[in-house]
């Protein structure tokens, strides 16, 4: 039985002013540590005949599945005050994959390897903040907020610096696009109208097709987008949720959150629940929501 993956990658047939073409780096010796079945069943995929040394092999770059297009994408971002030209520095698109021909996710390794856009950065992520990313974004789709989704996990068998040596990871995110509001930054910095007329129409077509036939449907994609935005973060405050690093090049234009940095209080929440219950990663998620939803 195959696996599923359908792959049509509309963003790679873009110019490579948006993106650079790029493979994953492999890795020494990749573990799975955890799937996501229930994300897996929805979008049609089946792992159910996949050994777990097939898995990690799959889900760390080393064995890449067919009909891929893999590329890092360009974007710029407002970080604390300042605009910066940025890109994927340590994440590889697998490509769009999709699900009864109609609904499609874009599939990123993030921690895959260095691409143009690191910056002297390594490329790479570590397990914990891998994890973090994985157990919040599912507690967020719980709670029936939108946010980008966790695949899998699989640790690399290598080690990464940073203030010590730690477990390399690669997360698994799908989403329903990469599209940024860096990334319209990013071209608009260009000052070439022909790509930002290009960036504005995949856009549309692609989210908000509602809106194709409008005379002003760059001004009103804009108004979608800040109306939408302002509905996500009420939505995060009614939950408690802070998103510690909301820059131009992690909020993306389908108006779902690209990293999860924790508040204070939901860190304190997870560590209570993990260490108090020695519950599973897969529950996590759950007990979360049934934690905000009957007080902490």
């Amino acid at each position: 039985m195959t696996i599923g993956w359908h792959f049509d990658n509309t963003y790679s047939k873009l110019s490579n002013t948006f993106k650079e073409n790029i493979k994953p780096t492999p890795v020494h010796d990749p573990e799975l540590v955890i799937l996501n079945e229930e994300l897996a069943s929805t979008l049609n995929l089946d792992f159910s005949k996949t050994d777990k040394k097939k898995l990690a092999e799959i889900f760390s770059g080393n064995s890449i599945p067919e009909e891929t297009n893999t590329i890092a994408q360009a974007y710029a971002g407002h970080q604390f005050g300042h605009f910066t030209m940025l890109g994927d520095g340590r994440a590889v698109l697998l490509g769009e994959h999709l699900v009864n021909n109609d609904n499609r996710f874009d599939i990123q390794f993030k921690g895959s390897g260095r691409t143009s856009f690191s910056r002297g950065g390594d490329g790479r992520a570590a397990l914990g903040p891998m994890l973090r990313e994985y157990i919040i974004s599912e507690a967020i789709h719980s709670l029936n907020i939108p946010t980008t989704r966790s695949l899998a996990v699989v640790k690399t068998g290598e080690k990464v610096v940073r203030e010590n040596l730690l477990q390399g990871a690669i997360l698994t995110r799908v989403a329903s696009s990469h599209l940024r509001v860096g990334t319209f930054q990013y071209i608009a910095a260009t000052q070439n109208i022909e790509n930002l007329n290009t960036l504005v129409d995949y856009t549309i077509n692609r989210h908000y097709p509602e809106i194709k036939s409008s005379n002003s449907k760059a001004l009103d994609l804009l108004n979608l987008v800040m109306e939408k935005q302002c509905q996500l973060v009420i939505n995060w405050m009614r939950v408690g949720f802070i998103h510690g690093v909301m820059n131009t090049d992690n909020m993306a234009i389908s108006v779902k959150p690209l990293i999860m940095v924790l508040a204070h209080l939901w860190i304190i929440m997870i560590q209570k629940l993990y260490l108090a219950q020695s519950i599973s990663l897969e529950d996590m998620p759950f007990l979360i929501n049934h934690q905000l939803q009957s007080g902490i």
